[in-house]
């Protein structure tokens, strides 16, 4: 399942963070910034070492058998630039995510970063990242600035090995669904909806088992969960922005999915 897809791929690392960076992100960033290489560490943590063996060994077959796709999505922060009253993330920092159509055939109805494979044309990662995410969200990314990218992963059955690309911006302007053959929703979802211990569970799929759930993000509009939920937990765990929550509370997915259905993300 894709919860256990987040796996580091030691043969291909993308450093991080960006040449520049101190200067495009802002000071409530920095715990992250300056811990990224904890964000494997923290994903990792969560997936049974004999999901990882098989899923590093789906890796290779992927590359030797040149079935791999090289793709990268776009983590974006927003908020304003002054930190909160505690010194972390102001009241209206929020990341990016979409959910894409329920008629895809890899990660349909998955809420997700917006990204996808690479095209010959694209310069790197930033430049597939940048480019999906306007394609998909109508996100004018003149107004962001790149600051770091995460180690690539591994994502079966899709055989994508996807690079994260984190970026921020005080003011990303509108954002929409430009495609709904690709994409069913886009939001900016608040950061403390992600970080409140009562959106957080963890699940699982009817075909595994409740040992192989992975974190998730139960929120009123989405349940965020697999790829994505890995590397936002991931994220806030490094960042030291993560409270306390019950890890104990697991629910399979489609029992998680049917709690879906409210308006408001600001929990």
């Amino acid at each position: 399942m894709p919860v256990a897809g987040a796996v580091r791929n030691d043969e291909e690392v993308v450093r991080m963070p960006m040449p520049g960076s101190p200067e495009v992100s802002p000071a409530w960033l920095r715990p992250l910034v300056d811990n990224l290489d904890g964000v494997p560490k923290a994903y990792r943590r969560r997936v049974p070492l004999d999901v990882l063996a098989a899923i590093t060994a789906a890796s290779a077959t992927a590359s030797l058998t040149g079935t791999r796709r090289d793709a990268a999505v776009l983590v974006l922060f927003s908020g304003a630039p002054d930190a909160g009253p505690d010194g972390g993330p102001p009241a209206d920092a929020d990341l990016l995510v979409t959910v894409r159509a329920s008629t895809l055939r890899h990660h349909a109805g998955q809420a997700a970063f917006p990204g996808g494979a690479a095209d010959p044309e694209d310069a790197g990662a930033v430049s597939t990242a940048l480019r999906e995410a306007a394609e998909e969200t109508g996100l004018d990314t003149s107004r962001l600035r790149t600051f770091a990218t995460l180690d690539k992963m591994f994502i079966p059955p899709s055989n994508f090995h996807v690079v994260p690309v984190l970026a921020y911006s005080a003011d990303p302007g509108p954002v929409t669904v430009m495609d709904p053959a690709e994409t069913a929703m886009v939001d900016r979802v608040p950061l403390r909806a992600f970080v409140n211990p009562e959106n957080r569970l963890m699940v699982y799929r009817a075909t595994g088992s409740k040992r192989m759930a992975g974190p998730a993000f139960l929120l009123n509009r989405m349940l965020v969960w697999g790829f994505t939920a890995q590397v936002i937990s991931a994220m806030l765990d490094a960042a030291g922005w993560a409270r306390p929550w019950d890890s104990k509370r697991v629910m399979e997915l489609d029992d998680a999915m049917a709690l879906v259905g409210g308006e408001d993300l600001t929990r």
